[in-house]
């Protein structure tokens, strides 16, 4: 049996920083039982957040900040450049291009498929919004199957499935049994859905990365390695829709 532990009580301050001229939102996270600095910059909106223990205090977490603004710069000209999802925009739906197009008239839902066109209706303003919605739809459909079908051959069974929109993390598994994927993922190859899906699965069955998780993994999937390798080169550009 999992032993809880309690929660933690993390102390957060929100403020801005001169980065080469620019204001830069900067999060400070004092973690009682973060050991040491760790920092990171979201790759959608360009804010650093940093975690540091809670002995360090806010001021030399933001000096920390200071010390790095060079690696900071860096990360934020490396961000994806960002994609609207509008009318004329093409995305990696499912791991394949598709066109975005404006229907003509009213269709069989707000957002449907044909071939390799998605076609949103209703006015420009709410595009982005439904075709989000048509996005996470999908995504939730793809992750439900899978997880239940790889909890059948695990002989274990979600107790919850739910979506998210996190930068660094693609899917988790709480010690409640219930899973979470970024519906993000429906941007990439099916085999990488499959693999996430298999990953948090066999965290049902063991709670570690231990060999006995891994040999689960692995019983569920065999691109494993070929996700991992993808994710790593191209999970930032996932983030680039919005």
């Amino acid at each position: 049996m999992l032993k809880k532990r309690k929660p933690r009580k993390l102390r957060l301050s929100r403020g801005l920083l001169a980065i080469d001229g620019e204001n830069v939102a900067v999060t400070v996270r004092l973690d009682p039982r973060a050991r040491r600095m760790v920092m990171r910059v979201n790759p959608v909106t360009g804010e650093v957040n940093v975690t540091a223990p809670a002995r360090v205090g806010r001021a030399a977490a933001l000096d920390f900040v200071r010390g790095e603004t060079g690696w900071v710069r860096s990360q934020r000209q490396a961000a994806p450049k960002q994609v609207a999802l509008a009318p004329g925009a093409l995305v990696p739906f499912m791991g394949r291009p598709h066109r975005i197009c404006e229907a003509a008239g009213r269709g069989p839902a707000p957002v449907w498929r044909q071939g390799d066109e998605i076609f949103v209706s209703g006015r420009a303003e709410h595009a982005a919004r439904r075709l989000i919605d048509f996005f996470k739809r999908a995504a939730r459909e793809e992750f439900e199957r899978n997880a239940l079908a790889f909890g059948t051959r695990l002989g274990v069974k979600p107790a919850r499935i739910t979506l998210r929109d996190t930068s660094s993390r693609w899917g988790s598994c709480s010690s409640a049994r219930s899973l979470s994927f970024s519906w993000r993922l429906i941007f990439a190859p099916d085999y990488v859905r499959e693999y996430v899906v298999a990953h948090e699965a066999a965290h049902l069955r063991e709670m570690n990365h231990g060999p006995r998780f891994w040999a689960h993994v692995e019983g569920l999937t065999p691109h494993g390695r070929k996700a991992r390798k993808w994710l790593r080169e191209n999970g930032r550009n996932l983030l680039r829709y919005n």
